[in-house]
């Protein structure tokens, strides 16, 4: 059986963090599923279209990484592709404690469902996708906090 993980998120956008925990998970896993969460009552301020091509960009040279779209509940998502691994980036205690009650739901929604936390290199701590859009709506440079190659579109 494959080791595969669900990394699930907005990724609005993806930001150097993102990349740097997905990179830093490859060897623990055969697989890695970039899976973006769609709400339809969140208002996300990139098209999920541009979200997905961005992640997909960012890891062409990754065969062992995918890269999905899913709505739903994440444990059901991790059933539908076979994923037994939810991995999380954490940056603060309070991420910390935010996502041990989340993966204590999932756990005890999917008892197969393991959830793997990897922490946040210092040089990413302050980085999140809300402070790359505020920057981003008031015209100033992102290109510090989104992986290379990526350009996001003028002003939103």
């Amino acid at each position: 059986m494959k080791r595969r993980a669900v990394f699930p998120g907005s990724f609005d956008p993806i930001t150097r963090g993102h990349e740097n925990i997905i990179l830093r998970a490859l060897p623990l896993f055969d697989e890695i599923i970039v899976a973006i969460g769609v709400n339809i009552e969140k208002k996300n301020y990139f098209p999920l279209s541009d979200r997905l091509a961005w992640i997909k960009q960012v890891f062409a040279g990754y065969p062992q990484i995918k890269v999905d779209s899913y709505s739903g509940l994440t444990v059901d998502y991790c059933r539908q592709v076979d994923a037994r691994y939810i991995l999380r980036g954490l940056r603060t205690s309070a991420d910390f404690e935010f996502e041990r009650t989340v993966g204590q739901v999932n756990k005890k929604l999917f008892t197969d469902l393991e959830t793997v936390f990897l922490l946040t290199t210092p040089e990413f701590t302050a980085v999140n996708s809300s402070i790359v859009r505020d920057v981003h709506k008031n015209g100033g440079d992102v290109g510090l906090f989104i992986p290379d190659g990526i350009i996001l579109p003028a002003r939103l």
